[in-house]
C-alpha cells in the first residue's frame, strides 16, 4: 500500500466558528408530484449477493440521474426498458417524462445475474448506459434540455463480461480522435479470499473511440481496457479530463492489476540485507541494583578488559577494538559500590549499583538497543497485574477508581471510528502507479456532487462537526483537491439521522439535503441575514444571521429510491411517483 504524501489544506476562510445551530423554519416546501406509467426498474438483492459491498453498491443505488449540463433536467430507467427524462420548467405544469430510448430486449427477462441498469451523462451530447446484464451501449443524445425530446442513437454495443455499473464517464479529443472514458464497478467472488466475504470489488477503466474508421457512426470500439482491485467498494471513483489519471476514495487501497486482460508485471522486490541480530549482552535488574553480562571474544584475559564507570557513564571494551558498550547510563549509579568479573573466560558480569532505589530502568545505555532484558517471574507477574485492566472482560474491572470510565454506551454514532482507515488515492493514467495519496482518517465520506460540469465530482467529507466540499483540479501542480466550501454542522447532523438513504447538495452551495429510506426530506440552508432586529436571549447579543432547518413528509409509503439537487429543485424518485421540491425561488 502507497503511503501518505500529501494532505487536504483546509481553507479557514470558508469555516464559520461562530455558527450555533439551524433553526427550525414551519415554512411549507411546495411539493408536486408526478406519477410514473410503470414502476422504476428496481432490482433488489438476491440471497447470493449478501455482503456489505453488495448493499453499498447496489441496494444503496441512486436510481435518478441528473443532467449537469441543464439544469432542473433528470433522468431514470423504468421496468418497460424505457429511459425518461423530466425537464422541469414551470412546476404547477409538470408534464409527463419522455422516453428517450429504449432497450432492444427486457433486461429482466435475461437468464444469470442481473443488476440495476445505470446510466452516465457523459457530456452535453453523448451518454453511456448499461442495462445491467453486462452490456455497454454508447449513446448519442444531440443536445438535451427542454426544447430538445430527439431519441437517442446508438453507436456502440458491446458485451464486456460480468454484470457491471457504470461509476463516472466522460469524453474528450485524443489527437482528434473523439475518445469516451468509462469507469464501471463490480462485485465478484474472490476464490482466493478464503478468511473474507468470498467477494472482491473491481473497477475496470475502459477506453472507448472511433479510431477504426472514418464511420463514426459504426466504428467506435473498446481501445484499452484496465482493471483494478480492492477489498471495498469505494465511496468515490472518477476518471480525470483528458484521461490522464484516476481518483479513488475508499476503505481500503485500490491497485491496478491487469491492462487488456494481461497481469500487470510486478518489479521483484530488492532483497533487504538483515544484520545479525543476536543480543551482544544480557542484563536484569532489581530494585536496588542492574547486572550486565557482556560476551566477550575467546581467549579474552583480564588484561584485555578496557573498563571506565563514571556516575552517569559506562565503558566496556576488549583490547583496541571498539567498545562493546559505551554511552550514558539509564540513571546514575554508584560506582563504588559496582564491580566487574570475567566469567568462565566467554563472558564479562557488570554488577551496577543504583544511586536511587526503586525505579526501573528501560535500557541500560540510552539509545544502545543491541541488549536482551530478562525479567524474573516476579517481575513478569507484577507487569501482568499492572496491564490486567487492558484486557479485563468487565467494563470497570476496579469499581473503586475515582474516575469511571467511558460507557460505550453513551457513545453517538458520530463519535465511532472506523475500523480501516480511508485513503484518497491518485493513479496516473500512463504508469498506473499512485502519484498523490491523502489518509483521510476520521474525515467520513458523506457525498459526491457534480458542482461543474466540465470538472471532475465534488466530494464531501465529515471535518470535526461540519462537511466541507472538495473539488478534484488535478491540473493544479500543488494541492489537487480544493476546499470550495463548507455545510456547517452537517458532519454532525447527518450523523444522527439513523435512517438516512442520500445526502446532497445544491451546486450554487445555497443548501445541502438528506432523505431517509421513506418519505421525510431535510433541508439546512446556508445562514442568510434576517430582515427584522433578532437577539439571543441566553447571551443578550443581536443576531445578525440565522441557517435554517426545514422538513418535508412526501405523500407516499414506497421507498426512495433516487435524490438529486439542482440551484432551485430537489428531485425525490420513489418506486412509482416523481416529486419535485421548490427549494429556492
Amino acid at each position: 500500500m502507497a503511503l501518505p504524501n500529501c494532505s487536504l489544506k483546509v481553507n479557514r476562510e470558508l469555516l464559520d466558528p461562530s455558527f450555533e445551530s439551524y433553526r427550525l423554519s414551519l415554512d411549507s416546501i411546495p411539493t408536486y408530484n408526478v406519477e410514473l406509467d410503470a414502476a422504476v426498474a428496481e432490482v433488489k438483492l438476491k440471497d447470493s449477493q449478501y455482503t456489505l459491498d453488495h448493499v453499498r453498491a447496489f441496494g444503496m443505488y441512486n436510481y435518478l440521474h441528473i443532467d449537469p449540463w441543464y439544469e432542473d433536467s433528470v433522468y431514470f430507467v423504468d421496468s418497460k426498458g424505457r429511459v425518461l427524462n423530466l425537464t422541469v420548467t414551470l412546476d404547477t405544469a409538470l408534464g409527463k417524462p419522455c422516453e428517450m430510448f429504449r432497450f432492444e430486449s427486457d433486461p429482466s427477462s435475461c437468464e444469470g445475474e442481473q443488476l440495476c441498469a445505470s446510466l452516465s451523462l457523459t457530456s452535453a451530447t453523448w451518454a453511456t448506459l448499461s442495462d445491467g446484464t453486462g452490456k455497454l451501449t454508447l449513446l448519442r443524445t444531440s443536445k438535451r434540455g427542454e426544447s430538445s425530446h430527439n431519441k437517442w442513437e446508438p453507436v456502440f454495443s458491446e458485451r464486456l463480461g460480468e454484470p457491471f455499473i457504470i461509476v463516472h464517464s466522460l469524453d474528450h479529443m485524443l489527437s482528434h480522435v473523439h475518445t469516451i472514458e468509462v469507469l464501471l464497478l463490480r462485485v465478484q467472488k474472490d476464490p482466493s479470499d478464503t478468511k473474507g466475504s468470498g467477494f472482491s470489488v473491481s473497477l475496470e477503466w475502459i477506453t472507448v473511440d472511433n479510431s477504426a474508421g472514418q464511420d463514426e457512426e459504426r466504428k467506435y470500439g473498446v481501445r484499452k481496457r484496465r482493471m483494478m482491485k480492492g477489498k471495498c467498494v469505494p465511496h468515490y471513483a472518477a476518471v480525470e479530463p483528458q484521461g490522464k489519471g484516476i481518483i479513488v476514495a475508499s476503505e481500503k487501497p485500490f491497485t491496478f492489476t491487469e491492462v487488456d486482460g494481461l497481469p500487470l508485471e510486478e518489479p521483484p522486490a530488492e532483497e533487504m540485507e538483515v544484520e545479525n541480530s543476536d543480543p551482544i549482552y544480557f542484563w536484569q535488574q532489581t530494585e536496588e541494583d542492574v547486572s550486565v553480562c557482556v560476551r566477550l571474544p575467546e581467549g579474552t584475559t583480564k588484561d584485555d578488559i578496557r573498563f571506565k564507570l563514571t556516575v552517569d557513564c559506562l565503558r566496556v571494551g576488549v583490547g583496541d577494538h571498539a567498545p562493546l558498550l559505551d554511552g550514558q547510563l539509564f540513571a546514575p549509579v554508584d560506582p563504588e559500590a559496582s564491580t566487574w568479573t570475567i566469567k568462565d573466560d566467554k563472558s564479562l558480569e557488570v554488577s551496577l549499583q543504583k544511586r536511587s532505589e526503586g525505579p526501573l530502568w528501560s535500557e541500560v545505555v540510552l539509545g544502545d538497543r543491541r541488549g536482551e532484558y530478562l525479567m524474573t517471574d516476579e517481575q513478569k507477574s507484577q507487569l501482568q497485574q499492572r496491564l490486567s485492566y487492558l484486557t479485563a472482560e468487565d467494563l470497570n474491572p476496579n469499581p473503586e477508581k475515582d474516575k469511571p470510565p467511558c460507557n460505550a454506551q453513551e457513545l453517538e454514532d458520530c463519535d465511532m471510528f472506523p475500523e480501516d482507515s480511508s485513503t484518497l488515492m491518485r493513479f496516473d493514467g500512463a504508469t498506473l502507479k499512485p502519484t498523490n495519496v491523502v489518509s483521510l482518517g476520521s474525515n467520513q465520506f458523506l457525498f459526491s456532487v457534480y458542482i461543474d460540469p466540465t470538472e471532475m465530482p465534488a466530494f464531501c467529507l465529515r471535518h470535526d462537526v461540519d462537511a466541507l466540499l472538495w473539488q478534484p483540479r488535478p491540473n493544479q501542480d500543488n494541492d489537487i483537491w480544493e476546499h470550495i466550501s463548507t455545510f456547517n454542522a452537517l458532519g454532525y447532523v447527518q450523523a444522527s439521522k439513523r435512517d438516512k438513504k442520500f445526502a446532497t447538495c445544491a451546486p450554487n452551495f445555497s443548501y445541502s439535503a438528506l432523505c431517509e429510506c421513506l418519505r421525510r426530506v431535510f433541508i439546512y440552508r446556508q445562514p442568510t441575514p434576517v430582515d427584522t432586529v433578532l437577539f439571543n436571549r441566553k447571551q443578550g447579543r443581536q443576531v445578525g444571521q440565522v441557517a435554517k432547518q426545514q422538513v418535508a413528509n412526501l405523500d407516499t409509503n414506497d421507498p426512495v429510491l433516487g435524490f438529486r439537487a439542482t440551484n432551485e429543485r430537489l428531485f425525490v424518485l420513489t418506486a412509482n411517483n416523481l416529486f419535485v421540491l421548490k427549494v429556492n425561488n
